[in-house]
């Protein structure tokens, strides 16, 4: 029997006749059979390799055949867009039985929400901070939507696992299943993960259900990898303009400043072009997301929110200026093409930066020997469960203290946090007043109130952190939003200051800061407008393969003249790096003039912040970290033996370990953006955060050994 054969008689008629599916596909046809006996799976499929039908038609069969009541089956995803997606493509695979479909994420209006609480669809589509603000809102009446509930599917699964968004989507999964008093399924879709099994397990929770991963066999054809060199943003646009003309083509810049500057470059030299990212509105959105459906000769730049499962139709070519930090991101990336049949998957680096160009030719060579990162699912995620704890209190309008973790038990983002470590935490928010004992029943305390209390609870619905948002209006139409702090470091006379948003220039006439509101109009040019964000660490497998570029002779065959003229030039500039292997020596450590020593680890940016901080502890003066080196200044760069002799002795020692991140945790903690929920943490719970997040001690070890001259050549 085929797994076809197990769907109900009414769906496989839909299937054939109203859907026009000649055959399943073979991930459709793997599914069903596992799905159909309830068993959680994690679904492995390329984009656009028909994972979506694989889980859905599945459902469908069960909810014809056991006439599920709504609502039954919750559609999760990462991004609005992809739930706008989708919406018509899940819509037309449930009306062929008869039942509903409804979306709720921050675009829905008021009237779509309270027909869908009015009457439940079969199936919702929604994102997690949806989801959280739906069960915490007393207009809400989640116990009764959810009563039904039999199954969950999360698309791009490993968008969520490795960071709070995954934490909280565990924690999530957990209180659906106490609200519905059912072993919810659950099912992740995904196109690039390293370690499936260890998906499969975080998403598992505690569900009893038996788990599984499909993983058909996938055609083994190799995608056309470019990389060129262009120097300026403007050689960028101009490239992009002229590649391919004719055909849709797909852009990846990896910040919003980059998406409106190559879009606004692009629009002023006549094409058609649109844009995409999270400070865009709702509209401007809509059009960019019609013109991946309906247009054939136009280019769309986005940031990273279109390498997720979005269906753009037949798309020609991807082109990333520079460089994305992860294998994972590229893969994601490179999968919008290649999609018909005949077609080879393609992606064009056009490198402006020198770095970025040997960023983008490691990971052509790490795409090429078939490594992918694992995805690292959290374990003690505290900063997570104070969150939860907070939404329950809400939720619940107060809670007893040994009732809220019963909600939440078995979330594998919790799972290393004992009894006494959750005792503590709600000590400490106790005695901070970020929670109040009222007659046993937890509640808001007035500092929890203060730090989370603004517009009805709207920090507890997301749990990553977002900078104060204006929005900005031309007449009645939303343009998009930007950082309150880019704009108060506008020229202060703010009726003459100017950005470009939206690949169009404004001139600000009035700015409302009570009402959270910029009013501008057009303008003839204008600067970018600027967001605030973090810095990327790369990871230290990256920065080993962008230093095998340097020391190892020879070209990738996608590399450009241009590309390779940069490279030679980089490997000249490196050549100490060459040098020393070829001496079966230790990583170098170069004089760069007045009490400055760099030391090239390639070790990763967290690897070299907590070496960075280690040394400035035992020479003093100051380290300056970065992805591929440590920059020892004043005292711990006068003498480059000193330095030597540090490390030498840390591999002695075998360190850096546990009790060296925990040290310099702290020191780290200025480095990088610290969690909103940082103040629910004690002291102990924040260190072991900040390790998590700011530190690779595996890697720093790899870099001491490296630096001691007994690393592994």
């Amino acid at each position: 029997m085929t797994g076809f054969d197990r769907l109900t008689p009414a769906l496989q008629y839909q299937i054939v006749n109203t859907l026009g599916y000649a055959r399943l596909r073979p991930v459709q046809e793997l599914t069903i059979g596992p799905v159909l006996d309830g068993k959680n799976c994690v679904v492995l499929a390329p984009t656009a390799g028909g994972k979506t039908e694989a889980a859905f038609f599945p459902l469908l069969s069960a909810m014809d055949a056991a006439d599920w009541r709504p609502t039954s089956v919750i559609y999760l995803s990462p991004i609005r867009a992809l739930l706008n997606n989708q919406e018509e493509r899940v819509t037309r695979f449930a009306t062929t039985l008869g039942r509903r479909v409804a979306k709720w994420h921050g675009d829905t209006g008021q009237g779509a929400r309270k027909a869908f609480l009015s009457d439940s669809t079969d199936i919702l589509l929604t994102t997690p901070e949806s989801l959280e603000a739906m069960m915490m809102s007393p207009r809400v009446p989640a116990k009764r939507v959810f009563a039904g509930l039999r199954a969950v599917i999360i698309d791009e699964v490993h968008a969520f696992a490795g960071d709070d968004r995954g934490a909280h989507l565990a924690a999530l999964l957990e209180r659906l299943s106490r609200f519905c008093g059912n072993d919810v399924q659950r099912i992740g879709l995904s196109a690039t993960v390293g370690n499936p099994e260890q998906i499969l397990a975080w998403l598992q929770g505690r569900s009893r259900r038996p788990g599984t991963v499909i993983s058909p066999p996938r055609e083994a054809s190799a995608p056309r990898l470019e990389l060129d060199s262009v120097e300026t943003m403007e050689n960028a646009a101009s490239i992009v303009r002229r590649f391919h003309a004719g055909s849709k083509r797909l852009v990846f810049v990896d910040s919003r400043r980059g998406v409106e500057e190559i879009g606004t470059r692009l629009r002023r030299d006549g094409v058609d072009v649109y844009m995409v990212h999270g400070s865009l509105s709702a509209p401007e959105r809509r059009d960019a997301e019609r013109a991946f459906a309906e247009r054939t000769d136009c280019v769309i730049v986005s940031t990273s929110a279109l390498e997720l499962g979005i269906d753009i139709g037949d798309l020609d070519h991807v082109i990333q200026i520079d460089s994305p930090s992860t294998v994972a991101s590229f893969l994601q990336r490179l999968g919008r093409t290649g999609r018909r049949a005949g077609a080879q998957a393609n992606c064009t680096f056009l490198a402006v930066k020198p770095a970025a160009a040997l960023q983008a030719a490691a990971l052509m060579r790490l795409h090429r020997q078939g490594y992918v990162e694992d995805v690292r699912a959290e374990r003690r995620a505290a900063h997570i469960l104070a969150h939860q704890l907070l939404a329950l209190c809400i939720e619940h309008g107060g809670i007893g203290r040994g009732d809220w973790f019963a909600w939440l038990d078995g979330a594998t983002s919790f799972a290393d946090i004992g009894p006494e470590e959750r005792s503590a935490l709600v000590d400490h928010m106790l005695e901070e007043g970020i929670l109040s004992d009222q007659e046993g029943r937890l509640w808001l305390g007035p500092e929890g109130e203060k730090l989370y209390g603004r517009r009805n609870f709207a920090e507890l619905y997301a749990v990553f952190s977002t900078p104060r948002l204006i929005r900005v209006q031309h007449d009645t139409h939303d343009v998009g939003t930007v950082d309150a702090s880019f704009l108060e470091a506008l020229d202060s006379d703010a009726r003459r200051a100017a950005f470009s948003l939206g690949g169009r220039a404004w001139q600000v006439v009035h700015i409302a800061w009570g009402r959270g509101l910029c009013h501008v109009k057009p303008a003839d040019a204008a600067p970018s407008a600027r967001w605030s964000g973090s810095p990327t660490f790369l990871g230290y497998r990256l920065c080993q393969a962008m230093r095998e570029v340097l020391v190892q002779e020879g070209y990738d065959p996608g590399w450009s003249a241009r590309a390779r003229l940069l490279i030679d030039s980089l490997r000249v500039e490196h050549a100490f790096l060459r040098e020393a292997d070829e001496c079966n020596g230790p990583s170098p450590m170069v004089d760069d003039g007045g009490d400055t020593v760099v030391w090239w680890t390639f070790a990763g940016g967290r690897a070299n912040l907590l070496l960075a901080r280690m040394i400035e502890a035992e020479l003093g003066g100051k380290c300056v970290s970065r992805n591929t080196s440590i920059t020892c200044k004043e005292e711990a760069g006068k003498s480059q033996a000193a330095l030597r002799q540090v490390v030498r002795q840390l591999a002695a020692e075998g360190r850096p370990n546990d009790a060296d991140a925990r040290r310099w945790a702290d020191a780290a903690a200025g480095r990088g953006r610290v969690s909103k929920f940082a103040p629910c943490l004690t002291e102990e719970a924040l260190t072991a955060y900040l390790v998590e997040r700011m530190m690779d001690v595996e890697g720093a070890r790899e870099a001491v050994k490296g630096g001691a001259g007994s690393r592994e050549m």
